[in-house]
């Protein structure tokens, strides 16, 4: 087999990769850039106890919640709404993979593995039905491991609603906190409009299965600021 062949073969695999991730990544729902921003009340629940209050997230994406003291719940709102919104960010996809290449990897119950080379190298996804089913990136030192279970088809684009999240020592693999499970639930802010958070859950798991520290967020009477 001659250099030339194998390279043109090599270039190919890597062409045919990048297009099933491409695919996988321009089908996650994000906001238009004319997003109006929108506010409502907002509540967390843990056991028996709820504490309500107000919030606003300006078309800037930036949170402001109002009539909640406790500045721990209060910060707990403000990074739930603020991490929903920064994914809802449209960025290109050579804007966010350009500098990266990528590889099969294996397949499994999950999806097909896609290898990461280039500026991300050593990250990893999975891609099943043009959904990124697995994400495996090194952020700040740590490696966070989220997988994605069940998703909502919004008709634009698709939001994760069932997933879990782990952060891990990328060096010697130790889990360096609990892994975290997520449920959630997003509406249309109004006909044809932005999808949003109504609600998240967040919880533990023992070795037995049994649920643990489970908290909930709700978002209601939701109202565009532009309205």
């Amino acid at each position: 087999m001659s250099k030339g062949f194998f390279m043109l073969s090599h270039q190919s695999k890597e062409t045919d990769c990048k297009f099933v991730f491409k695919a996988a990544y321009e089908n996650r729902y994000t906001w238009d850039s004319n997003f109006p921003g929108y506010e409502g009340r907002c509540s967390w629940e843990y056991g028996k106890k709820e504490i309500q209050g107000t919030f606003t997230l300006g078309s800037d994406l930036k949170a402001t919640v109002k009539k909640i003291d406790d500045n721990e719940i209060h910060k707990a709102i403000s990074s739930q709404l603020w991490e929903v919104a920064i994914h809802r960010v449209g960025r290109s996809f050579e804007q966010t993979h350009g500098k990266n290449t990528f590889s099969f990897g294996d397949t499994n119950e999950i999806g097909l593995e896609i290898k990461v080379g280039g500026k991300n190298e050593g990250d990893s996804y999975r891609v099943k039905n043009d959904v990124v089913t697995m994400v495996n990136r090194h952020i700040h030192g740590n490696l966070i491991v989220i997988v994605t279970k069940d998703v909502i088809h919004t008709g634009n684009g698709y939001l994760s609603k069932s997933y879990s999240s782990q952060y891990i020592d990328p060096i010697s693999k130790k889990k360096l906190k609990e892994k975290s499970f997520y449920n959630d639930e997003f509406i249309p802010l109004f006909k044809g409009g932005p999808w949003v958070l109504a609600s998240r859950s967040i919880h533990q798991e023992s070795v037995e299965g049994q649920i643990l520290n489970k908290e909930v967020f709700s978002f209601s009477e939701l109202k565009s600021l532009d309205s």
